[in-house]
């Protein structure tokens, strides 16, 4: 629906309109000196006037449907990787009202933290190696856009990628790759094509001394029955709590280039200490206690659940340990996202490799007690789901719950949907860019007041 009131609306045909005048005054003025540069300066200055509106980046991108009354008010922090832009707009008209000027690339995350700063994952201009998604450097950025804390963490091994998330105890938690290659492939009984695999790790840094004071390695929690030499062999059925290490998806085409899982979005749940990771090669979500020391977490015991490291409960795909129960959710998954005040929680699910192509976004039920068995439907309740012949992004993309109820979905190659409870488009935002989420913030919330915009 074109929204004949808008800004865009309005800029694109006075600018039209001023092409006409220029050509007007141009012929009438062919033998005359008075037609100068200062005359077309008024012009433009006029047509910008009566728009109120800058013509150079100003609008984000294109409103195609805006219901103001059933629409959540707020503004909409986007993160563009195509651009390697982070903005605040308006949701109306798409006006941005903020952008930082980043001193480097995306490293695909930013969020705003409560007093006005600038959470944000960029990238290492040089890394050792790099898949989609890398980054290498997190960054914090006041609204004056000082950089009070910059960590890197790219070498040879180790490169944070994808995601990161600020902690009540203001740590910062960071998803990462590291390199394991040669002997160590041969211990775990690696049976792929690959020289070297990209494993996935989470780091939590203290900003005020950069130091690492928990971390969890998916290397400590593997099972593989290819060799019973090698370390780590048993049925892989009958430990829901590991991970395969050679699991490879039926439905994948193409080449994992060592990255084989490819983790790509994080979540923590304060009330029970436990970090929700999104693992889109794996097609599922594991659950993990943060609740362990970094000593305990490499191993089989210890935190509240007595788990240690292993995974507390995983969801979306049981074939990853040959669980013949329970049905597959997901087809490629990003952004789990818990939603405030109830248990339950929200999952992009891409829907390449499916059937019928298109993605769709689930609000899952959590139990009250995690209890992950072998051979038993471990798959959670389907409580919200949401889709459209429209609604198809192959890569990125996420959904949020709002304070009204209504669900944000961030659709990466596109732009971004707001659906009501029962289903109804009530805002779509479209633009050329490549969405990694999108953010909504309440006007009167802290993180916007603090922005002194």
């Amino acid at each position: 629906m074109i929204n004949f009131k808008s800004p865009f609306f309005i800029f694109t045909h006075m600018k039209a309109l001023y092409i006409l005048l220029v050509v007007f005054f141009l012929i009438s003025c062919s033998n005359d000196e008075a037609m100068d540069d200062f005359t077309e300066k008024e012009v433009i200055e006029e047509i910008e006037d009566s728009t109120s509106v800058d013509p150079e980046n100003v609008f984000a991108g294109e409103v195609t449907y805006y219901d103001a009354v059933k629409s959540e008010d707020g503004l909409v922090l986007v993160n563009d990787a195509a651009s390697n832009r982070i903005y605040l707009m308006e949701k109306e008209e798409s006006i941005i009202l903020k952008e930082w000027n980043l001193p480097s690339g995306i490293g695909n995350d930013g969020e705003l933290l409560a007093n006005g700063n600038l959470l944000v994952a960029l990238t290492d201009p040089d890394p050792v190696y790099s898949f989609g998604g890398f980054g290498g450097r997190v960054a914090i950025i006041t609204p004056e856009e000082e950089i009070i804390w910059d960590y890197k963490y790219s070498d040879s091994i180790n490169l944070a990628h994808h995601d990161i998330e600020m902690l009540p105890n203001g740590n910062i938690l960071i998803l990462a790759w590291e390199k394991k290659t040669g002997s160590e492939l041969v211990t775990k009984g690696y049976e792929g094509p690959y020289e070297s695999v990209y494993s996935e790790k989470l780091v939590e840094i203290n900003p005020s001394d950069n130091q690492i004071v928990w971390e969890w390695h998916a290397w400590d929690h593997l099972v593989q029955n290819s060799s019973s030499e090698a370390e780590d062999f048993g049925e892989i059925s009958e430990h829901p709590e590991r991970i395969n290490l050679n699991y490879i998806d039926p439905l994948k085409d193409g080449s994992y280039n060592g990255d084989i899982f490819h983790a790509n979005g994080l979540e923590y749940d304060e009330s029970r200490d436990l970090i929700y990771l999104s693992v889109n090669y794996y097609s599922e979500i594991w659950v993990i206690d943060h609740s362990t020391t970094a000593e305990e977490a490499k191993t089989t015991k210890g935190g509240f659940r007595d788990r240690g490291g292993d995974l507390v409960y995983r969801f979306g795909n049981p074939s990853t340990y040959n669980n013949l129960n329970g049905k597959r959710t997901f087809f490629h998954n990003h952004h789990p996202n818990l939603v405030p005040n109830s248990n339950t929680i929200l999952v992009y699910s891409n829907g390449i490799l499916s059937e019928d192509p298109h993605s769709v976004v689930f609000e899952l039920e959590i139990p009250e007690i995690f209890e992950l068995n072998a051979q038993r439907d471990n798959e959670l309740n389907v409580l919200w789901s949401f889709s459209h012949p429209d609604l198809y992004s192959p890569k990125v993309s996420g959904a949020q719950r709002l304070a009204n109820g209504n669900t944000l979905i961030t659709e990466g190659t596109s732009g971004y949907w707001e659906v009501t409870d029962s289903g109804e488009i009530v805002w779509r935002f479209e633009s050329e860019g490549f969405f990694w989420r999108g953010y909504h913030y309440n006007r009167i919330s802290p993180e916007i007041l603090n922005l002194n915009l």
